[in-house]
C-alpha cells in the first residue's frame, strides 16, 4: 500500500483529539473503524488484523490500538495509544485513552494536548458516572470542542427516541461544564454507521458523519494568540569564530505572536529589548506564533537562561511563588500536605509544597467537598502551592501552555499529579522593573 498524498502534506492543519468513555463503550473499535474506512491502514496492519481474525474467528478493529498483551487478553484499554492518520483536508493525531476508573490518570495524560475530545457512551446505558467523570475532566483540561458519540445504536434498533433522551440528559448535565461547543453523533462503531459515511439507518439524523465533522470543525481560534509568551529552552552560542557575536534563544512559542522589531520584556529580570531576528532552521521569519519552534535574536545583550521568558512589554503574566490550582492526583501514594515535590512548569523546575487542600471535587455530583486533608489516586481538588522560586504563569483557562504543570516525586521521579493553575483571588504584586513601562 502506497503512502497517501495527504500524509506528505505537512502544511495541512493538524487536529489532536482523544477518545474517552467507560469500559467497553467501543473507543478502540471506533478508532479502528475510522482508520479502516478512511483507508489509512498500511499493508502490515491489514496483515496483522487478518492473522488475528484467522485465530479468533472475528475481525477485531480494536486490535489496531489495543497493543498491550494485557489489553487484548482483558478486552480493555490500559495505556494511552496514539495513532496518526490523514485525509486530504486535515491531519490527525488521536489518543485512545482508558475507560476504566483506575486508569483515569492515563486519560488526563492523553487529553492534555487535545483540541477536541470524543466522549463515547453506550446507547443502552445512557449517561453514566464515567461519562460524567470524563466530560468533567475534558472541561477541566480546557478542551474547546466535545463530540458525544452515542455508540452501539445498532443494539437499540437505531431508535431516535433513545438518542434524543440521551442527548437531553447530557445537555442537562453539561450546563455545569465549561465547554461551549458540544456536538452529538449517533454511531455504530462496529458496523461503521455514521463514522465515515452517513447511514441510511438514521434518516432522522441531519448532521455530518463523525469523520466529516472532524475534518471541518474550526480550530484556528483555539490557540491563545493574544498573550505572547516564549520560554527559553536553550541559549545558542556557536563556537565558530565566524559567529562569535551570535547569541540566540531557542524554544517553542508558548502562545501569542511575536514580530521582528517589536519591543519585548525578558522575565524575571525585566530587561527590555527589541527582536532583531526570528529564525526557523535556515530561514528568517518576519513573525512567529504559538507552537512554532524558533530561535529569537535580540538587539541588546541580555542575560537569559533556560526557563526565562520573553513577553510583549505591555502584556506580562502573573509572577509569584504562591499559586492556586486544580490538581488531579495520579499516584498510588496520596497527596501529603507539606511534603516537598518537584514542580515542572514550561521549561522550569522548582521545589514546591502543597500548603492547603481547599476542597475535593465529587466527580459524580460535581459538588465541592471541603475538610479533606488528602487526595488519593484519580481524585481532583483545589490546592494552594508554595514554590521555592517564582513562576511566570497565566490562568490555565486563558492559556493552557503557561497554566499547566506537573508534580514529580523527588525520590522516585514519578509524576504524581497534573495541575491547572487558576487565576489568583489576590493577584501578586507587579514587580517594579526599572526599565518597564506600561
Amino acid at each position: 500500500m502506497t503512502t497517501s498524498p495527504a500524509l506528505q502534506q505537512d502544511h495541512v492543519e493538524l487536529l489532536r483529539f482523544s477518545t474517552c468513555g467507560s469500559v467497553d463503550d467501543g473507543k478502540s473499535t471506533l478508532i479502528g473503524r475510522l482508520l479502516y474506512d478512511s483507508k489509512q491502514l498500511l499493508d502490515d496492519q491489514m496483515a496483522a488484523l487478518e492473522r488475528a481474525a484467522m485465530k479468533s474467528g472475528e475481525f477485531n478493529l480494536a486490535n489496531l490500538t489495543d497493543g498491550l498483551r494485557a489489553e487484548r487478553e482483558q478486552g480493555i484499554t490500559i495505556d494511552v495509544a496514539y495513532r496518526y492518520f490523514a485525509t486530504p483536508k486535515r491531519r490527525f493525531i488521536v489518543a485512545d485513552t482508558p475507560g476504566h476508573v483506575q486508569y483515569t490518570r492515563n486519560m488526563v495524560t492523553g487529553a492534555s494536548t487535545a483540541n477536541l475530545a470524543i466522549i463515547l457512551l453506550d446507547a443502552r446505558k445512557g449517561v453514566i458516572e464515567q461519562t460524567r467523570r470524563h466530560s468533567y475532566l475534558a472541561s477541566l483540561l480546557g478542551i474547546p470542542h466535545l463530540v458525544v458519540c452515542i455508540n452501539k445504536m445498532d443494539l437499540v434498533d437505531f431508535s431516535e427516541a433513545i438518542y434524543t433522551q440521551i442527548r437531553n440528559d447530557f445537555e442537562t448535565f453539561s450546563t455545569r461544564l465549561n465547554i461551549k461547543d458540544i456536538t452529538f453523533v449517533p454511531v455504530s462503531a462496529l458496523n461503521g454507521d455514521n463514522v465515515v459515511t452517513l447511514s441510511e439507518k438514521t434518516p432522522w439524523y441531519k448532521g455530518p458523519p463523525l469523520l466529516g465533522f472532524l475534518e471541518n470543525v474550526h480550530i484556528a481560534n483555539d490557540a491563545n494568540l493574544a498573550d505572547p509568551r516564549f520560554t527559553v529552552q536553550w541559549v545558542v552560542r556557536p563556537r565558530s569564530d565566524e559567529f562569535h557575536d551570535y547569541r540566540g534563544f531557542a524554544g517553542m512559542v508558548n502562545s501569542g505572536v511575536f514580530h521582528v522589531g517589536e519591543t519585548v520584556i525578558a522575565l524575571p529580570s525585566g530587561q527590555r529589548s527589541r527582536i532583531k531576528a526570528i529564525r526557523h532552521h535556515d530561514q528568517d521569519l518576519p513573525y512567529t506564533f504559538a507552537r512554532q519552534s524558533v530561535t529569537i535574536l535580540l538587539e541588546d545583550e541580555i542575560d537569559l537562561s533556560r526557563g526565562d521568558m520573553l513577553v510583549r512589554f505591555n502584556n506580562i503574566p502573573y509572577i509569584g511563588g504562591e499559586i492556586e490550582a486544580m490538581l488531579c492526583w495520579m499516584n498510588q501514594a496520596p497527596l501529603q500536605l507539606g511534603r516537598k515535590y518537584v514542580l515542572k512548569h514550561t521549561a522550569n523546575s522548582t521545589k514546591a509544597i502543597v500548603k492547603e487542600l481547599e476542597y475535593r471535587v465529587n466527580i459524580e455530583t460535581l459538588e465541592q467537598e471541603p475538610g479533606i486533608d488528602k487526595l488519593r489516586l484519580n481524585e481532583i481538588g483545589r490546592v494552594t502551592l508554595k514554590t521555592l522560586k517564582p513562576l511566570l504563569y497565566d490562568d490555565y483557562r486563558r492559556n493552557r501552555a503557561t497554566g499547566a504543570f506537573i508534580l514529580v516525586d523527588e525520590l522516585t521521579n514519578a509524576t504524581v499529579a497534573a495541575g491547572m493553575i487558576r487565576e489568583p483571588r489576590i493577584p501578586p504584586p507587579m514587580p517594579e522593573f526599572t526599565d518597564y513601562v506600561i
